[in-house]
């Protein structure tokens, strides 16, 4: 089984260094394959718990380096739950990478673990016969303190429905639930590990940045 590493989450600084600097990033260091997959960047200032900045990704296999190139930049820059990331920002992000495995069709609305399962969950709306879908990845109720039924209400509301949530409709939910491996970063450790492997602190504006701080500052 595919797991997610430390060189995914590296090639995610690199691309968003490189978008930043007009280069080109380093080839990845890790083997290409299908896969589904998430680039979630979090912003942490002052010792603070890490805000969410963006996070995309897609529920589908597809080739994990050109995945994780564009994933890395569009969860940056084109969430729009967010202004994108601007480079004076680098120093205090960090980025985890997850691949989705293990999907399966639950028994029902209940039939998961907080903290093990991802959740996709697919329903029509009584009212106007529209179909919703949404998921939330499996670090997200255990991050939010959430149970089984505040998580699958809230998961309803993102997939765009605002009636009333009854338990007759959440047990005609579809619920496909799904695992996660994950690997986090953040980016003093990106910056030590280009140091040890490149010998060189990544460099934007041409000022290097080490450890979050600027030379004389």
């Amino acid at each position: 089984m595919v797991v997610a590493t430390e060189e995914m989450a590296v090639y995610c600084f690199d691309t968003l260094v490189a978008h930043f600097t007009g280069d080109q990033p380093p080839p990845p260091a890790f083997e290409d394959g299908n896969h589904p997959l998430f680039v979630t960047w979090k912003k942490a200032t002052n010792g603070s718990e890490p805000r969410l900045r963006g996070c995309i990704g897609t529920l589908e296999p597809r080739q994990i380096v050109s995945g994780f190139k564009d994933y890395a930049l569009t969860s940056a820059l084109r969430d729009r739950r967010f202004p994108p990331i601007q480079s004076k920002e680098l120093p205090t992000l960090e980025c985890t990478v997850s691949i989705q495995t293990d999907y399966e069709t639950a028994e029902g609305y209940l039939d998961w673990e907080v903290g093990k399962h991802g959740l996709i969950i697919e329903f029509t709306d009584p009212e106007y016969n529209t179909r919703h879908s949404a998921t939330y990845l499996p670090e997200v109720a255990s991050h939010e303190g959430w149970g089984h039924m505040e998580t699958i209400d809230t998961l309803m509301k993102k997939a765009g429905y605002h009636g009333a949530v009854t338990e007759s409709l959440r047990k005609k939910l579809r619920v496909t639930r799904y695992q996660s491996t994950l690997y986090t970063m953040h980016y003093g450790e990106y910056v030590a590990y280009v140091k040890k492997n490149r010998g060189a602190a990544p460099t934007i504006n041409v000022v290097p940045v080490v450890n979050g701080f600027k030379p004389g500052h």
